[in-house]
């Protein structure tokens, strides 16, 4: 009897001594492992995954020891380890919550091409799923822009972290919820809620052709935006092209065309001459006003100079070879302006 008790506590003392140091001692994973753990998984087929990826020595373990420590759940979600921890550590973290998120960046006057290249890079799905929800998602931004034919121009440009358990809604709905409390905080509109579409209109806009909506202030911005990245520039360049509406000028903004060409699949990363005469009602050479819908995805800067544009009499500007632009009044002006612009790139 006493011979099967000291086998008994030996294999007991044996079991525990196992336990704490599969427990206890820290494992060692294979640099920058990442784990998906999918909501729905058991406490066994994460300790399946975790062990798979040689985050932890023992499945029995990590479910023992969730038994016994069974405080809170262990939350789904994709997980970097990067630096050794033990079992008690990693469901600590679980627990927590401490899931990896991937930094998107989405600069000034990216379109929602560019963003959907972004989402890709970043490894959080397929470009194409997230165009689909920013040409189809358009009930986000319902009470801001009606008529839009996609969330082009309220996917709020800047730096993100989107974590791989987040649907491509969800994305787009946080870049658009920025854009509402920018849009806001400048007073584009009167609340960041849903519900209020108006904005005021610029001093020296023309009524007839700017209207109170925050649509149209806003394929202004993305006009601008693309147009120029010199932020001290943007409200003289808002300012040629309000007065080339009040006229009824046409726009004549290549940025249109290379949109319109993006829309049809057809840009092929330069623009030609004969590109001035491709058919699309973004084409702001061939259809005089605004091109129905934004062009790209403003930032701060390019709203405000959509809003306050500055008072000038200017008609025409183009680049002058040194990442700024020479504004003109005249047509003649304007064409000087151009041939000094080419003896410069000449010069290069």
């Amino acid at each position: 009897m006493r011979k099967i008790f000291w086998l008994f506590f030996i294999s007991a003392l044996a079991c525990a001594g196992w336990l704490a140091w599969v427990l206890l001692t820290p494992l060692e994973p294979p640099a920058n492992t990442f784990v998906m753990l999918r909501p729905g998984y058991s406490t066994r087929r994460m300790a399946y995954e975790l062990k798979s990826a040689r985050v932890i020595r023992s499945e029995d373990a990590f479910i023992l020891w969730r038994y016994i420590r069974h405080r809170s759940s262990l939350k789904a979600g994709e997980y970097l380890f990067d630096k050794s921890a033990n079992i008690i550590d990693v469901q600590k973290r679980l627990r927590h919550g401490d899931v990896y998120f991937h930094t998107v960046i989405v600069p000034e006057g990216f379109t929602m091409f560019d963003i959907a290249r972004a989402i890709e890079a970043a490894g959080l799905g397929p470009a194409e799923d997230f165009l689909k929800v920013a040409q189809s998602d358009t009930p986000l931004i319902a009470g801001l822009a009606p008529g839009a034919p996609s969330l082009e121009g309220y996917l709020f440009p800047d730096t993100y972290q989107f974590s791989r358990m987040m649907s491509m809604q969800e994305m787009a709905s946080a870049m658009v919820k920025q854009f509402r409390q920018v849009a806001f905080q400048i007073g584009l509109i009167q609340t960041a809620g849903a519900t209020v579409e108006a904005s005021s209109v610029p001093a020296n806009s023309p009524s007839t052709v700017l209207d109170t909506e925050v649509e149209r202030t806003v394929i202004m911005a993305s006009v601008i935006e693309k147009e120029t990245a010199v932020p001290e520039e943007r409200p003289l360049v808002a300012s040629v092209y309000y007065n080339r509406l009040g006229k009824k000028i046409a726009l004549d903004a290549d940025p249109s065309i290379i949109y319109a060409e993006l829309l049809a699949g057809t840009y092929t990363g330069a623009l030609h001459h004969d590109d001035m005469r491709f058919d699309s009602p973004y084409n702001t050479y061939r259809y005089p006003g605004l091109p129905p819908g934004p062009i790209a995805n403003p930032g701060k800067s390019a709203l405000e100079a959509a809003m306050h544009p500055a008072y000038s009499d200017y008609y025409y500007f183009v680049a002058d070879a040194t990442g700024h632009h020479r504004f003109a009044r005249t047509i003649e002006e304007h064409n000087n302006n151009v041939a000094a612009y080419r003896r410069a790139m000449r010069g290069k």
